[in-house]
């Protein structure tokens, strides 16, 4: 069986190095050939083309940057749909807009191929640990056929609907993680200011009601100064944006989600777009 993977990021070479160790045999496509160049040197096929890519897998898998890029990656020339086979099953792990995944879902199914919207969970870690969360819309009998691929690099896997129901599902997510992100570093200021011993505050909270992946993950990194992206702050602009979006056609207000999009965004125009998201400290420190 081989396996198609398009988007070869921070999160992208993990999984698809892990296809590589199941035994997978996978071709590969990046807008830059060196980010793929150590895939290549254990097994992995490069492709030209996201067309080439297709017609030469059974099962394409994409993770890319931006909703625009997805478009370009399937409906431009030299797409993966110019590429299909009936039968196909693409999965796009990017996190995008519902809309879009489900017009993909509806060209797909004109060309007799499943497409699900599948975003994942988990961030740099969880992709190199193989323990990333999906979140899936589209037909469900696509899902079951690929699912032991998704396996390979997420441990939780789960099933939301109709297509563009992933889509949503991860815009729910990113509007928690907002609301832990401006949590934690609102905690840490105030530790700071208070003279308390950070390490022993993160692990206090931990312990108790205030934990969240957030603190445990990238309150660690804070304090030893790495803002080395585990997800780029430019990614969290762009999915933060799509949740309000969506928010907005339901008439439904996050302030929340609001707020934590201009201190991001102040972020991003003070030069740290390409930083970790954990950077949002250095607005204050």
């Amino acid at each position: 069986m081989s396996v198609g993977f398009i988007g070869l990021g921070v999160m992208g070479h993990s999984m698809a190095k892990h296809l590589i160790k199941a035994g997978y045999h996978l071709n590969v496509y990046n807008r830059t050939r060196s980010k793929a160049e150590s895939l290549i040197a254990e097994g992995a096929k490069w492709m030209d083309t996201p067309q080439e890519l297709a017609f030469e897998s059974d099962y394409v898998l994409t993770i890319v940057g931006y909703p625009e890029d997805v478009e370009k990656v399937y409906l431009g020339q030299s797409g993966l749909f110019e590429g299909s086979k009936p039968g196909q099953v693409f999965v796009d792990l990017t996190t995008s807009r519902p809309s879009l995944a489900i017009e993909l879902a509806k060209q797909g199914k004109e060309r007799g191929v499943i497409v699900l919207d599948a975003p994942v969970s988990g961030g740099d870690l969880g992709a190199r640990e193989g323990r990333l969360t999906a979140m899936i819309g589209g037909e469900a009998i696509g899902l079951e056929s690929v699912r032991p691929i998704l396996d390979c690099f997420a441990s939780n896997i789960f099933y939301h609907g109709s297509a563009g129901a992933g889509q949503h599902a991860k815009a729910a997510n990113q509007i928690m993680i907002a609301g832990t992100m401006t949590g934690m570093t609102e905690t840490l200021r105030y530790a700071k200011a208070s003279g308390l011993d950070l390490n022993k505050v993160i692990d206090t909270l931990s312990g108790g009601a205030a934990n969240n992946w957030s603190l445990s993950n990238y309150g660690p990194r804070i304090l030893k100064e790495d803002y080395s992206p585990g997800f780029f702050v430019k990614h969290f602009i762009k999915d933060l944006g799509i949740a309000l979006e969506a928010a907005q056609e339901y008439k439904i207000d996050l302030p929340g989600t609001k707020l934590a999009l201009e201190l991001y965004q102040e972020l991003a125009d003070a030069g740290l777009e390409d930083a970790g998201t954990q950077a949002l400290i250095k607005l204050w420190w």
